[in-house]
């Protein structure tokens, strides 16, 4: 009797050999196939190594496998499942829900495997045309869909209704995925700037980290009885792209030089280059820092000014990136409970991300001033490498602050240089936002009247 194992991977040999002419068209029936619930899971798993395998192929070394990119593949799963049970009903075939879907994910390894083939040669020829590129894709496309198709044939064979009826079935399912839950690669390749640069992972930078952030807080001035201070905490979380490092060092210096902060400011990024001596910049040490600031404040006198630089997400989260690590993002009602634990009453928060403004909501109260880049559907600009600052972060700090001290006046004319540069570039208006509490409105005017008389 052979073991269990050893059943498993001979199914899976035959079920890849069968897998290559179902996608090739070669002749292949349902009984070429090995379907059983083990089969199918290692058939997917073989797929998931295939896809990263193509990943590596594809983006090349050095790089890290980026889970983030996990969950769009595992939803595929029930998706899949939930087609093949409908399509079972409409044939009244219950042992057709567990073949049809192992006869679609059956040839997964080898699109990878194309898939890779074709990137590289699209790679190897010199100006190829954005049209030759999009045709191409459209050809890969067109034959997978059609695969698709195929395996419904041969798994559940020929009958008009319900044929037609799970064809159009699968291609919507198919269209569905390519556009809505498109795959992201499991392996990210550092690229070419990144490589040469520092790395949390080297052993000084790592534990340079060490009680960094308890010594930059132990080095806040305390607040001033009877004076109204501004305590600024910047924090640059993605550290793949240097413009976020780059925008925190200009705005707090901004802050320092014409806000009277010099002394109690934090400073959290993720920029390769300031590891050792710039605290992480993650959820954790964001939560912490504002506990620890709250504990100095006055509440009744003094202001917090938070600036988050980073990207966006449309699910409402901010990015936070250090690979290899593995980092929480931050989505807006985690950010709400930092801000209520610590206690702090007085806020500004202004961040710079794309659909930023999907934060006001769930952190506007009365004691808080918030400022983003954009609304809750729209993207901002200016995020790449090399650039000083964001379209946001230019408008905003580098130019409104240096002509007032009011934050809501500043708004004002960031608001146009940012609408009027995007009209110019022919873009999608980013639509900044602000929420002015009705009590902070003093608190910012005492703070602005003291810092004109200084």
């Amino acid at each position: 009797m052979k073991s269990e194992a050893a059943l498993l991977l001979q199914g899976l040999v035959r079920n890849l050999r069968a897998s290559l002419r179902l996608a090739v068209f070669a002749p292949v029936s349902r009984y070429d196939f090995r379907v059983s619930p083990g089969d199918f899971a290692l058939l997917w798993l073989v797929n998931l190594l295939a896809w990263l395998a193509g990943g590596i192929l594809r983006g090349g070394f050095p790089g890290y496998v980026d889970f983030g990119a996990l969950p769009a593949a595992l939803a595929e799963i029930p998706l899949l499942l939930l087609a093949s049970a409908i399509i079972a009903y409409w044939y009244r075939r219950r042992e057709l829900l567990l073949a049809l879907a192992l006869l679609l994910i059956a040839p997964g390894a080898f699109f990878e495997l194309v898939a890779s083939a074709i990137v590289i040669a699209l790679r190897s020829v010199a100006d190829v045309s954005l049209y030759a590129q999009l045709t191409v894709y459209m050809a890969y496309l067109a034959w997978v869909l059609a695969t698709f198709l195929r395996a419904l044939w041969v798994a559940a064979g020929w009958s008009a209704r319900p044929f037609v009826q799970s064809g159009a079935l699968l291609a919507a399912l198919f269209v569905f995925m390519a556009n809505f839950m498109p795959r992201e690669e499991l392996w990210a390749p550092y690229d070419d700037e990144q490589a040469g640069q520092p790395s949390i992972v080297q052993e000084e930078l790592f534990h340079a980290q060490d009680g960094l952030l308890d010594a930059r807080l132990d080095g806040l001035k305390a607040q001033r009885p009877g004076v109204a201070d501004l305590y600024f905490v910047g924090f640059a979380p993605d550290g793949t792209q240097d413009v976020f490092g780059n925008e925190l060092n200009t705005v707090s210096r901004l802050m320092r030089e014409r806000f009277d902060a010099g002394g109690r400011m934090l400073l959290l990024g993720n920029d390769p280059a300031t590891l050792a001596e710039m605290p992480v910049a993650d959820a954790t040490n964001l939560r912490f820092a504002l506990d620890r600031i709250g504990a100095i404040m006055d509440p009744d006198e003094d202001v917090l000014f938070l600036y988050v630089t980073t990207h966006g997400s449309e699910d409402g989260e901010l990015a936070v990136d250090l690979p290899p690590l593995e980092l929480n993002q931050i989505r807006p009602a985690a950010l709400a409970r930092m801000l209520h634990a610590s206690g702090i009453k007085w806020k500004v928060l202004v961040i710079s991300a794309c659909y930023s403004g999907g934060f006001i909501e769930p952190l506007k109260d009365d004691n808080t001033l918030i400022i983003t880049a954009t609304d809750a559907n729209n993207q901002s600009f200016g995020c790449g490498n090399g650039q000083k600052l964001t379209w946001f972060g230019k408008a905003y700090f580098d130019d409104a602050l240096r002509r007032t001290r009011s934050f809501t006046e500043a708004f004002g004319f960031a608001h146009k240089e940012v609408t009027l540069r995007e009209r110019e570039q022919k873009f999608t208006a980013s639509n900044p936002q602000m929420y002015v509490g009705a009590a902070i409105k003093d608190r910012l005017r005492i703070l602005e009247s003291r810092l004109k008389a200084e």
